[in-house]
């Protein structure tokens, strides 16, 4: 079977599991207080050129935006979320579960518009009965969205500045953050984000490590006491090491943009190859995942030799389908995709 389901459907990078091997009888502190840790936080300052930069590792995605926005957010705030937002549709009500409330609001190409959220936050303000209502304290996107697209920097400086107006922070969901920087549309740099938002995180697990993701408060803002509120998660590692060593290896030599730009150039030629065959796109994504719309039969065909992630129904006879390209991806499953379609 050919797999294009998942972008976390391998273990790690060989340069990872090495260097995981090489240090595995090394004692040190736990909690991310090693050696390992430090020497990833100092790659990731100095690829970001943000040497201020505030940057804590967790393990998983879901696990860092609940304990990211519990932290940033007082009892009686709200996230604004894109309707079609990872929080708002594909994470268990984890943010619910601590008490706050995501704001859905219409997104156009999967994305928040600037002039929409200030709207709503105006209209909020002028609410009689805001006092009885779900205060919105945070405005959550992903780069790239949920279906591939990107913002752009004017979009995300647009954003920003909305947030800035309205004195609060804007947060980045980085899970693909590498396959959206180094998408041949991108006109942002990893060096841009700190002047684009107030947090964001890098995704390790979809990106060439066994698991992690660093979270990176950009101007001084990491909450009070950060580690014990993810603690109170029950999501500090004891042997923060493990990723401390991941992700001092993914920022070395720049292996995660490397491995970030080999996948998007593969899901480039996995969309070249089926508009060529006269399929049509759901959204015109232009990162590691592509989306298409597809005949029921021919989707029942194609799932007897290849993986792929069923999306949603489209109409009676066609239905959305996902393939993603990732850092592991051989070229030759790609060229053996594309002469089963």
């Amino acid at each position: 079977m050919l797999s294009f389901e998942s972008d976390y459907t391998e273990g790690a990078h060989p340069n990872i599991l090495r260097q995981l091997m090489a240090t595995n009888m090394v004692q040190e502190p736990g909690y991310g207080f090693d050696e390992f840790s430090q020497l990833a936080k100092e790659r990731i300052q100095k690829a970001l050129g943000h040497p201020e930069a505030q940057i804590e590792f967790l393990t998983g995605g879901t696990q860092t935006n609940q304990v990211v926005i519990d932290a940033m957010l007082t009892q009686y705030q709200g996230v604004i979320a894109a309707e079609t937002g990872h929080i708002n549709v594909h994470e268990a009500g984890a943010i619910e579960a601590t008490g706050h409330k995501v704001l859905a609001l219409t997104a156009k190409d999967a994305k928040l518009d600037a002039q929409t959220v200030d709207q709503y936050i105006q209209t909020f303000d002028q609410d009689e009965n805001r006092d009885h209502m779900v205060f919105p304290g945070m405005v959550y996107v992903t780069y790239p969205t949920e279906f591939g697209t990107l913002y752009s920097r004017e979009e995300l400086a647009a954003l920003h500045a909305v947030c800035q107006k309205h004195s609060i922070p804007l947060y980045i969901d980085g899970a693909r953050l590498g396959y959206g920087l180094m998408s041949a549309q991108a006109d942002l740099k990893f060096s841009d984000l700190p002047d684009l938002c107030d947090v964001f995180y890098i995704g390790g697990t979809k990106q060439g490590a066994l698991c992690g993701e660093a979270v990176v408060f950009c101007h001084h803002n990491e909450p009070d006491h950060f580690l014990t509120i993810v603690k109170q998660h029950g999501a500090l590692l004891a042997k923060g090491r493990l990723l401390g060593v991941q992700f001092a290896e993914l920022f070395k030599d720049d292996l995660y943009f490397k491995l970030s730009q080999h996948a998007d150039k593969l899901a480039a030629k996995i969309k070249r190859g089926f508009l060529n065959k006269g399929y049509r796109l759901y959204l015109d994504s232009v990162s590691n995942q592509q989306f298409f719309i597809v005949d029921n039969q021919k989707i029942a065909e194609l799932a007897k030799k290849v993986r792929f992630a069923r999306w949603e129904k489209y109409d009676d006879q066609h239905s959305v389908i996902r393939f993603v390209a990732c850092w592991a991806t051989p070229a030759e499953s790609v060229d053996q995709l594309l002469k089963l379609i």
